[in-house]
């Protein structure tokens, strides 16, 4: 199980557990006893994607460059810019996670239904957004 499906079910489970709570009907005039927030208990997005090797999105330049990088390897994989950045985001997940076989899991992240990226353009993309990958 790869660390980003774990981190899901991690936050999965804490959204269960804070929406949980125990109530005693025997006694009638007692007050409600007020609800923790759920921010308190529920780790915040930004954490769960740091802890499972995921870089914050880009902005302005940084989103730039790390496009730039992407489009010299193949143009066709930036067609979608959004797109593009969320398969970098969670190639690095992979990357950073230490899983096997990371050329193959970047052509499947990035290949499409009407565009096919080599494994051999899967190492070029490696190669490419490894800095990016650092920022996580």
């Amino acid at each position: 199980m790869n660390r980003t499906t774990i981190a899901a079910a991690l936050l999965a489970t804490a959204a269960a557990l804070t929406a949980c709570t125990a109530t005693d009907d025997s006694s009638s005039d007692s007050k409600p006893t007020p609800k923790p927030a759920a921010s308190s208990s529920t780790p915040d997005r930004g954490a769960v994607e740091h802890a499972a090797g995921i870089p914050p999105k880009p902005t302005a330049q940084a989103r730039a460059d790390l496009l730039a990088k992407l489009g010299k390897v193949d143009r066709a994989i930036v067609a979608d810019p959004d797109e593009a950045i969320d398969n970098a985001r969670n190639q690095c997940a992979a990357i950073n996670g230490g899983a096997s076989r990371l050329d193959y899991l970047a052509q499947q992240r990035f290949s499409s239904g009407t565009h096919e990226v080599t494994e051999a353009d899967g190492k070029k993309i490696n190669a490419a957004i490894g800095e990016f990958c650092k920022t996580a």
